[in-house]
Formats: C-alpha cells, structure tokens, sequence
C-alpha cells in the first residue's frame, strides 16, 4: 500500500525558512510524477513538482523563493522553503503520480494528510 508522509511544518516569522519532507512507502514505482501542492486533494495547486523526466515546475508565487529536491534513495522528497511571506501559509500536500504529472491535478494517484505550514507577519 502507498503512503506518502509529510513533515516539517510549523509556524515561522515572515522572511524564515522552513524545509517540508515527504517520505514515500510501498512505491513501487520507478517514472512517476511528485510534488507539493496547495488545497489537495479536492482543488490542487501547484507549488512545485518534478516530472518522470526529471523536469521541475515552480508555481511563479515561490519561484527563487523555494526549492525541490528528492533522494531517491530515501524515497524523499523535500521543499526547501525561505523567505516566507503571510499569504504562503496553509496546509502543503505531497502528491504522486504513476506516469507524466497530469494536466488535472485534481486526477493524481496518491495524496499525503498535509503539513501545516503558519507565516505571521
């Protein structure tokens, strides 16, 4: 059974760094899609993703802001996150695919519970 597990939320002042991990279990599978999103599972959004041809997409609200990375050898993956503003607070979902990163997002395979993330001014 597949379970991506997310962690490294908190609350931070605006302009402090966080690092997300998201540990992946039971994933048998070698090409596939993964990333964070906003407001998953029901209205996905992309924060940052990685694509079976190891292709990353930054939503442009984090872009020099944030990072994407993975261990494959883990099964990790993370989001280096600084110079955190207010507005990117909510709860950050890691998301996975079998295959390319779909177009509808909303039609990813597998979702995480969350991590919370809370940025105060």
């Amino acid at each position: 059974q597949v379970r991506l597990v997310e962690s490294g939320g908190g609350s931070v002042e605006a302009g402090g760094s966080l690092r997300l991990s998201c540990e992946a279990f039971g994933y048998p599978y070698i090409s596939y899609c993964i990333g964070w999103f906003r407001h998953a599972p029901d209205e996905p959004e992309r924060v940052a993703s990685i694509d079976t041809d190891d292709e990353i997409v930054y939503a442009d609200s984090v872009k020099g802001r944030f990072t994407i990375s993975r261990d494959k050898a883990k099964h990790t993956l993370y989001l280096q996150m600084d110079n955190l503003k207010p507005e990117d607070s909510g709860m950050f979902y890691c998301g996975s695919h079998r295959g390319n990163c779909p177009l509808r997002l909303k039609t990813m395979d597998y979702w995480g519970r969350g991590t919370q993330v809370t940025v105060s001014s």
